[in-house]
């Protein structure tokens, strides 16, 4: 026999939305709507709840977590919605239902889709996932400069629209490797505030450096050098021994070494600019331009083909997507997974983050570029797109030209080379049974 929902706890408070062109209670209607357009023309970040008789819809942008779980009480199902696993293990101990807790029966919404439960009980039904965004794919011509100008041309429309949302005496920092994702989104944030009448030194390039080490430290100050920006840049200097992934894992909530990695040195970095500006909130980076434009190494990973990447729609972004075995209930997939391990830091210090490229005005515009037609198969030309790309497009828009160095991961830019195996070993067993040992307790 099916019951319907008898109760929704949403654990996410209206104020933690980052909406720009919409109340909290507008956007909800919205959601409700399960209108397509008007999801997409919901700016700004949010995780969302809306619930209409037995039905509840979900929904979520892809810069932030949003879970759920189904809790089972003598008057009902109750579902449960938070950002975290631990917000949902500490509701159930609440309510006297820790019992029924594991992680693995924990929910992530899907980036870009809503997800909608209708009636919920014994058995359970799986939640409806559609769509809103569905970018068309291929369309711009094989023309580097036309899509570079592109490219840049929504980047920078999207943080005026950021900028706009907040008060203009508030400083902006951006964690800055000098890489060409942060180093677009310092440009075109620097050209911003002078069209904008405001000063740029609201704006500071923070980049991190271990111990003293690090290849990202040199860099940034050569980009700061050659694009006339050096009053912006603050090194941060961080002990290794500050790094602590294991802290990361519970942090993050995830085990997948790269991002446990990345996040380790993301908290050494966040907690030494809290340490030195107590008051500072407002953080632009660069996460999410590597997935807009493919550029990871696929021989890294066995389960991709040149094929793969350039033909799946949003693969980067998505995962395999929410219809594949291989798709997981639990954390989702690409970087609707991944996002966690910026939006979680951020939160722990209470920073506001935010990155242009996760809008899907700038990822509509990177779904369209020809990559098939481009590369023709190769490693090499898929590598070497994002630098042309990006470089064109800020000569374009901006009329500057912007250095392009070789691409590093952060954790490993921010470490002098020599140390790198040593502080990211990439132990996914250590950190899953870690995270395993975090909840054995609620179990």
């Amino acid at each position: 026999m099916l019951y319907p929902v008898a109760r929704v706890i949403n654990l996410i408070g209206p104020e933690s939305q980052r909406l720009w062109n919409a109340t909290h209670a507008e956007a909800t209607r919205q959601l409700l709507a399960a209108d397509a357009n008007g999801l997409l023309g919901i700016q700004g970040s949010f995780a969302l709840v809306a619930q209409q008789d037995e039905r509840v819809i979900l929904a979520r942008s892809l810069d932030r977590p949003l879970r759920y779980f189904l809790a089972k009480a003598a008057d009902g199902p109750v579902l449960i919605v938070a950002e975290r696993i631990d917000e949902i293990a500490s509701e159930l101990s609440r309510h006297g239902w820790a019992d029924q807790f594991h992680p693995s029966y924990t929910r992530m919404v899907p980036a870009h889709h809503t997800t909608t439960l209708r009636l919920v009980g014994c058995p359970d039904p799986n939640p409806i996932h559609q769509r809103f965004f569905d970018p068309a794919r291929g369309t711009l011509p094989a023309d580097l400069d036309v899509i570079g100008r592109r490219y840049i041309e929504a980047l920078y429309e999207e943080l005026r629209r950021w900028l706009a949302a907040h008060d203009a005496s508030t400083p902006i920092g951006v964690p800055f490797s000098g890489g060409i994702d942060s180093g677009a989104v310092l440009l075109c944030l620097s050209a911003l505030l002078l069209n904008e009448g405001q000063s740029a030194a609201r704006l500071k390039a923070f980049t991190l450096s271990i111990d003293g080490g690090g290849d990202d430290a040199q860099q940034a100050r050569e980009f700061l050098r050659r694009t006339n920006l050096e009053m912006l840049g603050e090194t941060i200097g961080v002990p290794s021994s500050a790094l602590d992934p294991l802290r990361a894992v519970a942090v993050i909530e995830d085990y997948k070494p790269l991002d446990v990695e990345c996040a380790a040195v993301n908290l050494g970095l966040l907690a030494a600019i809290r340490g030195r500006y107590p008051q500072w909130r407002l953080l632009v980076d660069g996460d999410g331009g590597d997935e807009n434009l493919k550029d990871y190494p696929i021989e890294e990973n066995s389960e991709l083909t040149i094929r793969s990447v350039v033909n799946n729609r949003m693969l980067y972004q998505e995962g395999w997507g929410v219809e594949s075995i291989k798709h997981s209930l639990t954390y989702s997939g690409g970087y609707s997974r991944a996002c966690v391990r910026s939006y979680a830091c951020a939160r722990e210090y209470g920073f506001e983050g935010f990155s242009p490229y996760t809008r899907p005005a700038v990822i509509a515009v990177a779904e369209a570029i020809p990559f098939a037609e481009l590369t023709h198969g190769s490693h090499e030309r898929l590598y070497a797109l994002k630098g042309e790309i990006v470089s064109r497009g800020i000569r374009s828009v901006l009329g500057i030209e912007m250095p392009v160095f070789t691409k590093r991961r952060f954790q490993h830019g921010s470490v002098a080379a020599a140390h790198v195996s040593r502080l990211f070993p990439q132990n996914e067993v250590r950190y899953r049974k870690h995270f395993e040992a975090l909840h054995a307790a609620m179990v």
